[in-house]
């Protein structure tokens, strides 16, 4: 018996929006401001992180007062110069309505603050599709600790992790959701490899949510009931 999918888990950077590619360029500039120098791919392997997790990965040794600036300076960075030009990924939000009408819970789920994910729920028009929010800002620990997966999964009264599913684009994603006993269905948009995406634990992989959007009803997402 297959239990249905009662509940969705949203990462949001690289899954619904376009944003990866700026994160980077925005820890770039930070570290460069501390006379740090990583290539793109050091700090992209790195996005889907909070700051807690990625800047000692990077960095390791630093004091908390350190990472904590880093992390501020990123924040800022991003903010100013690159929040307004993210942009939602094609059929995101036509993904999410979907999802909604269907009946099943919208949850975003994302290590990034609370204040970009405010953003992006304007920008996905998805404040009337959303169900429970979980950010960077509500827990101790980001991805890929189980925190931001087990507050949300605590903010679906009487949904079992087994009826939960969660759609990223990271392994980290995986790893976090895993931990709680949630499978993850991944994304190529976010620019990780499917070995990547495999090895952590993804049970299917998507080109992006529209080609997941195409194919809902034969995916794990759409699950019904027994199989």
């Amino acid at each position: 018996m297959c239990l249905a999918i009662r509940a969705l888990l949203f990462d949001i950077d690289g899954t619904l929006v376009d944003s990866n590619e700026r994160h980077v360029d925005a820890w770039q500039e930070a570290f460069a401001r501390v006379g740090e120098r990583f290539d793109r791919a050091q700090i992209h392997d790195q996005i889907g992180k909070g700051t807690d997790m990625l800047v000692p990965a990077l960095l390791p040794g630093l004091d908390d007062d350190a990472v904590t600036r880093l992390g501020e300076a990123h924040g800022a960075i991003f903010k100013e110069r690159h929040l307004a030009t993210v942009v939602p990924f094609a059929q995101a939000h036509a993904l999410l309505r979907h999802v909604s009408q269907r009946g099943q819970k919208v949850v975003l789920a994302s290590s990034a603050s609370g204040g970009e994910l405010d953003h992006y729920l304007d920008l996905l028009d998805a404040r009337d599709l959303v169900a429970a929010t979980t950010s960077g800002d509500d827990v101790e620990k980001t991805k890929p600790a189980p925190d931001i997966v087990g507050v949300a999964l605590g903010k679906l009264a009487g949904v079992k992790p087994a009826e939960t599913l969660m759609v990223g684009d990271t392994p980290y994603d995986v790893e976090a959701a895993a931990q709680c006993g949630v499978r993850t269905v991944a994304v190529r948009s976010g620019g990780f490899a499917d070995e990547a995406l495999t090895a952590a634990g993804a049970i299917a992989i998507y080109d992006d949510v529209a080609a997941l959007l195409a194919g809902y009803e034969a995916s794990p997402l759409g699950r019904s009931g027994e199989a």
